[in-house]
């Protein structure tokens, strides 16, 4: 077919046209590669080193224009900080928070334009493609808001001389390897991302865009994903995991899924801490119209609401005791939000479905007791510690609706006031109708009570408190209640019945209803609770509400006294009588032998006569 189609003049003429455009075509391609990699260095050199105020250089070793394929290959580039260009801003007070340093072996520019480059000075690219990028940022805090330099012309009017315009559909960045540095804390924190990736859209910096707030980094929006996050705190007691993390400048949304913070295990963890100890796991978390850029700049974290979905918060109080008795005042949220160095502030957290429980160990009993609160849900407002929000708002108020001990339905509201250096806090609510004896896996090793039977009808309190002393009313609504007293079997590591003092209490000291007819008020009790030093936040909550109930039960300190009086009494009594009895077999028996002497005795002489 090949000599058939060569063989007319024609035909030769058309294929020896053909091979001369293919290699005026080549040669050409060629000759711009030679021609284009050098005027592509000047250009990137250039304009990172404009935009940046000179903070900043690009090198790299090689780049090659094909100009068929429409793309540009550039290899070993780094983006590197000019110390000197630093120093001299930092000293003026100008340097940024955020430096950057950047090690790419390739990277691809497709569908390229390079008429538009040379000719109309348009940089027009399809996509930008980063090959396993090393990535190092650090954060030093130089400033708290943007400085005024000399220079205050945008980007665009920074590179108008020698370009009009940038655009580019698309940069991504692919299993992205970020060290971050954080040096605003007391010493270094050093964060390893791997599992990372970024993609942003829409880059364009011309006239139009220079002033567009809606854009980031000139960009309609940048995506960052991150997977597998695993990290610990810088005491080692802590672990923390995240499965995934996505943030969307454009929509300004954070969501984080597969949230876990696990602590050591519990010998380890309060051999080291006098703190108590938190485990905690979230479905997902999601943060809304998340200011991003603030965070970035100046580690301010705003937000209009957060949604925590489907998780557990389990509290385990230490049960260690410090011979220092430091104050556990700290463990109080609003004293948390006060020491916090960060700038917060969220309008609205939306909490659902989460199981709350607080494990405490009793000494006496030397048994541990927990108290649980399921499927959580409700909203946090005003969390912030941003001193303008406080100005206008010091109290981050609380509302939830849980189930105690996933049965009775609990409404509580809590109001926490942020700038008072007593901590006062307040909380109100009511439990709803539930079955006491459900209480048992807390009453019996914290308060050594078993609730044999009992329904609870209603209870509701209203205390106002701070970092000394509780302060409210309590009432407990139930009926049939009856009870057994316990005290510690320490032979056998557990509870045991105390029979006599659980008589008196069903008998003389405990109220089996209340009201106790049909028609008569209702008991309630004026609560004062004084806090121990080293009592933690959700023990003091715990204990001032049990103060309550026992009372609102008839079974107080003081009847518990009288208890213990009457049972000690009646150990007395009985240990008379067992004396008494003592005696009276002894003299039964003095009398016995007496007579059996006496016996012996006449029949001794009854012989002698005999003989």
């Amino acid at each position: 077919m090949a000599i058939k189609f060569l063989k007319h003049k024609w035909q030769k003429m058309l294929f020896i046209f053909f091979l001369v455009v293919v290699g005026l075509i080549l040669l050409l391609s060629l000759f711009i590669n030679i021609y284009w990699s050098p005027i592509l260095a000047a250009k990137v050199k250039s304009t990172v080193l404009t935009s940046s105020d000179s903070l900043y250089t690009a090198e790299f070793t090689d780049a090659n224009l094909h100009i068929i394929r429409g793309e540009i290959d550039i290899y070993n580039i780094t983006l590197k900080l000019d110390t000197a260009v630093y120093n001299r801003r930092k000293k003026n007070h100008l340097a940024p928070n955020n430096l950057v340093e950047l090690n790419v072996k390739r990277i691809v520019l497709s569908h390229i334009h390079p008429f538009k480059l040379y000719f109309q000075h348009i940089l027009d690219i399809g996509e930008i493609s980063l090959q396993e990028p090393e990535l190092n940022v650090s954060y030093q805090p130089n400033h708290t808001k943007d400085t005024v330099t000399k220079d205050n012309r945008t980007t665009w009017q920074k590179i108008s001389k020698s370009l009009k315009s940038i655009h580019i559909d698309k940069i991504s960045l692919s299993d992205v390897r970020l060290k971050y540095d954080d040096y605003s804390g007391n010493k270094l924190a050093v964060s390893e991302l791997k599992e990372m990736n970024l993609t942003a859209t829409d880059l364009l910096i011309d006239s139009a865009t220079q002033a567009d707030r809606s854009r980031l980094l000139y960009c309609r929006d940048i995506v960052a994903e991150l997977n597998n996050y695993t990290g610990k705190t810088a005491n080692g007691l802590y672990a923390y995991k995240i499965r995934s993390l996505r943030l969307s400048t454009h929509t300004s949304i954070l969501n984080i899924e597969g949230l876990d913070l696990q602590p050591v295990k519990a010998e380890v963890f309060f051999n080291k801490s006098m703190h108590d100890r938190f485990k905690m796991h979230l479905d997902s978390a999601q943060l809304n119209h998340f200011d991003f850029v603030s965070y970035h700049k100046y580690r301010t974290l705003n937000a209009s609401s957060m949604v925590l979905s489907n998780g557990s918060l389990a509290v385990f109080g230490n049960p260690r005791d410090n011979p220092v008795k430091t104050d556990k005042v700290k463990t109080f949220p609003n004293f948390g939000l006060q020491q916090l160095k960060a700038d917060l502030d969220i309008d609205t957290i939306q909490a659902n479905h989460i199981n709350v429980s607080y494990t405490e160990f009793n000494k006496k009993s030397n048994l541990t007791g927990t108290i649980h609160f399921d499927n959580t849900s409700g909203t946090i407002l005003n969390l912030t510690t941003n001193k303008l929000a406080l100005q206008k708002n010091n109290i981050c108020a609380v509302k939830l609706t849980s189930y105690f001990m996933n049965a009775g339905k609990l409404n509580v509201t809590f109001n926490f006031n942020l700038t008072d250096q007593n901590f006062p806090y307040s909380y109100k609510g009511s439990l709803e109708s539930m079955n006491l004896p459900l209480v048992n896996p807390a009453t019996m090793p914290l308060a050594l009570i078993k609730i044999n039977t009992g329904t609870l009808t209603r209870m509701d309190f209203d205390i106002n408190a701070n970092s000394k002393v509780s302060k409210g009313r309590v009432a407990l609504l139930y009926k049939d209640l009856k009870v057994t007293v316990l005290k510690a079997d320490t032979n056998n590591d557990r509870l045991k019945h105390m029979t006599i003092a659980s008589l008196f209490a069903n008998l003389l000291v405990i109220k089996h209803n209340n009201p106790d007819e049909d028609g008569d008020p209702a008991r309630s009790l004026y609560v004062i609770y004084n806090r121990p030093q080293d009592s933690p936040f959700f023990n003091t909550i715990w204990h001032t509400l049990l103060t309550g109930i026992k009372t609102c039960a008839g079974y107080d300190d003081k009847m518990q006294q009288s208890v213990k009086a009457k049972v000690a009494g009646f150990a007395v009594k009985k240990q008379e009588r067992m004396v008494k009895k003592a005696k009276r077999k002894e003299r039964r028996a003095e009398r016995q032998k007496k007579r059996e002497l006496k016996k012996q005795q006449e029949s001794a002489k009854a012989d002698s006569v005999s003989h």
